[in-house]
């Protein structure tokens, strides 16, 4: 590549405030500066993100994400190519924060505008972290997301399943919450389960008796709750060790969903014929490193290269999403002032929704 493409990047769809720089030049990307501002404590006590006050942060916290992304960077305004945002999926209140910020950022210096998918700054990461080619199987894994994506293009994915209800994350969450561990559930879970029997309760690997990728938490969440309701009921409440045990059994069982239908769409991606196969991992759960562990022997029993973002990389971000927008803007797309924050974005468009939809388009 000849020329280089500097571009600041601006993520606000969920609970993180972030912003970056991100470069990228004949030899290769470059994460000139990434900076999250969390908001963990705010929603500490609601057992979750609560939408009205994480889209208040995003508006009170945005411009000066910028401003420090920019200094990391050792940038000005007047050095970037344009500027890249979230305009979905997700809250719509803290997709809406980033996007006006953004047009603000272009109405003002006169930079191009490019609007990213959220879900295609997560599936394009391995591209940003270690520049592995086209086609390659993504397993997009989040607090709101999960679905396998064959990658072949920056805009082009094809999707061979996802969940039907609650993503991993979001069960993690639900979890942590069901046996009184502090949020976000997956860390909590796992640092739990490491004290764990994984053996000790048997809980349901749902979908498994189906020969698609499609998967299913929402019941496995149901089993946890019977299981956390018996022990009460016979002991009168969960002794520490009886906790690591849930969460061991409850973190196992989500991992043998994983790993079997990620075979599965395995199975699906090599009968294409890729020249380089791959397995790409990423999004929030990506960073439990039981799964990572598991996913990763799944590659070497199939021959197949594994991959995953480093954990900073795996949460949101917007090093990813800047990355998306260098995608884009080498393409020579480009977004103007109308452009809208988007609850809903499927970045497989062809597919029908897994999740059903309505009046703003399909969920996933």
């Amino acid at each position: 590549m000849a020329d280089a493409i500097t571009i600041l990047g601006l993520e606000s769809s969920c609970d993180d405030t972030a912003a970056a720089v991100v470069r990228r030049d004949g030899q290769g990307a470059h994460i000139l500066s990434s900076v999250v501002y969390g908001q963990t404590e705010l929603h500490s006590a609601f057992g979750g993100v609560v939408p009205e006050i994480a889209a208040r942060a995003h508006a009170e916290k945005i411009d000066l994400c910028v401003a420090e992304a920019l200094e990391r960077a050792g940038v000005a305004l007047t050095d970037l190519d344009a500027v890249a945002v979230t305009a979905g999926p997700g809250l719509i209140g803290g997709v809406l924060a980033g996007v006006m910020c953004a047009k603000g950022i272009a109405a003002a210096t006169g930079l191009p505008l490019v609007g990213v998918n959220h879900l295609a700054g997560h599936a394009l990461t391995p591209r940003l972290t270690d520049g592995i080619g086209f086609p390659y199987l993504i397993l997009l894994v989040s607090g709101g997301h999960c679905q396998y994506l064959i990658a072949k293009g920056p805009e082009e994915f094809s999707r061979l399943g996802g969940t039907i209800d609650d993503a991993p994350g979001e069960a993690f969450d639900k979890a942590a919450r069901l046996l009184g561990l502090p949020q976000p559930g997956g860390p909590s879970v796992e640092a739990e389960a490491k004290a764990g029997d994984p053996r000790h309760f048997r809980f349901p690997r749902p979908l498994l008796d189906r020969d698609d990728c499609n998967l299913s938490f929402s019941g496995l969440k149901t089993a946890l709750l019977r299981a956390r309701d018996q022990i009460v009921a016979e002991k009168g409440g969960l002794t520490r060790a009886d906790r690591a045990d849930l969460c061991a059994g409850f973190q196992q069982a989500i991992v043998d969903v994983l790993a079997e239908k990620t075979r599965r769409a395995l199975r699906i991606y090599l009968a294409e014929g890729p020249a380089d196969p791959v397995l790409a991992v990423a999004g929030g759960v990506a960073a439990n490193g039981a799964i990572r562990a598991k996913l990763e022997t799944v590659c070497e029993e199939m021959g197949v290269r594994f991959t995953a973002p480093p954990l900073k990389l795996c949460t949101d971000n917007a090093a990813m999403i800047a990355y998306a927008g260098i995608e884009r803007f080498a393409r020579g797309e480009r977004d103007d002032l109308t452009l809208m924050a988007r609850p809903r974005w499927p970045l497989d468009k062809a597919s029908p929704a897994l999740l059903g939809g309505g009046k703003k388009g399909a969920k996933a």
